[in-house]
């Protein structure tokens, strides 16, 4: 093994990056510090393709921390647009960031989005004892007196929990979106405590945030916002199945540098279906709380940009983005 060797990245950042054999591995950008979801993608991802060969050499790691993901988006377009051996971790907070222009101009028709192979389910919870059977109910109460029912969530107002209710009373038929009332907690257990007490008639989350809640009996879920149920909570009926045509989870995915060949967009697509399919990657699923979620290439691209285009249109009815 070669010593380390010293590349300069954005906003005066150093970073080393080992050599392996004659020629650098691929890199992988986790775009926030070690820990956390985007790190998790890289390092996850990243180990499991070498270990089932869908690449020949390890993906070496590099930690670029800023504006919420945006110091990395900048670098990316900026100064590795044409960069085949690299990926970036994105999520849905990727997608939602750029609808509502977060990341000063740059928009996501910058990058390739190329998959995402899991998801943490969007969930509507409900207290146990709460008078609302099913996710009809509490719309319905909704689009009657929006000033009756309040929703809780541990995303900041124009945030991604906040959105998910309010997709699903559009697809209900309710229009002045405005009127929908939204409390942004610290995180999804203050939601769901604000929902247990009462404070609020309904938590709007993440199926990872809700796990203990349910297994003690104090909250119900009464509609994941997945294309399917969840495997060992499939008691919990789809909002699809209920009517209303809403898929909102927190994907686990990568995007690429727009300038790269479509032969390459299509290889990396087909190492991460490649890491979807194998059984190290579905423990994995299993041991963080992940649901199945495999969208890859021209699919999960098409995918990314209708949710980025209703993100946007929702973000300035609510007065969020001009």
């Amino acid at each position: 093994m070669k010593a380390p060797i010293l590349k300069k990245v954005a906003a005066g950042v150093v970073l080393s990056l080992s050599m392996v054999g004659s020629s650098f591995a691929a890199e992988c950008i986790a775009p926030a510090n070690p820990g956390g979801g985007w790190d998790f993608t890289c390092r996850t991802i990243g180990k499991i393709m070498y270990d089932i060969k869908a690449v020949d050499q390890p993906i070496q790691v590099t930690n670029m921390a800023g504006a919420g993901g945006g110091l990395a988006y900048n670098h990316v377009v900026a100064e590795r647009n044409t960069d085949a051996d690299l990926i970036i971790a994105a999520s849905s907070a990727t997608s939602t960031r750029l609808a509502q222009d977060a990341y000063a101009g740059m928009t996501a028709d910058q990058v390739r989005f190329v998959g995402a192979i899991g998801a943490d389910p969007g969930v509507i919870v409900v207290a146990k004892d709460s008078k609302f059977k099913d996710l009809k109910d509490l719309l319905e109460a909704v689009k009657a007196d929006p000033s009756k029912v309040t929703f809780a969530g541990g995303s900041a107002v124009g945030g991604f929990d906040h959105l998910k209710p309010l997709m699903l009373l559009q697809r209900a038929g309710f229009t002045d979106i405005r009127k929908v009332k939204y409390i942004g907690v610290d995180g999804g257990a203050d939601a769901i405590t604000q929902t247990v007490g009462g404070f609020t008639q309904a938590m709007t989350g993440d199926m990872s945030e809700i796990v203990g809640f349910l297994k003690a009996g104090e909250v119900r879920a009464i509609a994941v916002l997945s294309e399917e149920r969840i495997p060992g909570f499939d008691d919990i009926p789809t909002a699809k199945e209920q009517g209303y045509d809403v898929v909102a989870v927190n994907w686990r995915g990568m995007y690429i540098p727009k300038g790269v060949s479509d032969d390459t967009f299509n290889l990396w697509a087909d190492r991460l279906k490649k890491v979807a399919e194998s059984d190290e990657w579905k423990e994995s699923m299993k041991a963080n709380g992940l649901a199945p979620f495999t969208k890859v290439g021209a699919d999960f691209q098409g995918y990314v940009d209708g949710v980025v285009a209703e993100i946007h249109a929702l973000s300035k009815d609510i007065g969020v983005i001009k």
